[in-house]
């Protein structure tokens, strides 16, 4: 018998977490969007290649309906580093950007308001 539970059935917790368990288990980077390429057959996804430090990654992201692959290409996002890598559109995923939803369902990036390098800690 599996005692693990199913990611499909789990509830999303809003309960307080310590500001260590925040630290120690969710890795946040900046990484720069190098390309931004649509997945074919799908209309939300982009795949992303992104430079995180001295790492290209491969990120795919549902963004494709709120921005153009310019408007992707050059800017430097927040990323959850640390994700465990999965299959998205048939692409292999390795990481997840950040970004807000606003009132009208429309997704804004986070990124960096000051240049910083690729692949810093973000806090």
């Amino acid at each position: 018998m599996n005692d693990q539970p199913n990611p499909a059935e789990a509830k999303r917790s809003h309960a307080p977490i310590t500001i260590d368990i925040f630290m120690n288990t969710v890795e946040l980077r900046t990484a720069k969007v190098i390309s931004a390429v649509p997945v074919a057959n799908k209309d939300k996804l982009y795949q992303l290649t992104v430079e995180m430090g001295n790492e290209t990654r491969t990120i795919v992201s549902g963004i494709r309906q709120w921005y153009s692959p310019e408007e992707l290409v050059g800017k430097t996002i927040c990323v959850v580093a640390n994700l465990e890598a999965k299959k998205l559109g048939g692409v292999m995923s390795q990481g997840m950007i950040l970004a807000a939803l606003d009132d009208e369902g429309k997704f804004s990036l986070l990124v960096a308001e000051k240049p910083v390098k690729s692949g810093a800690e973000v806090r």
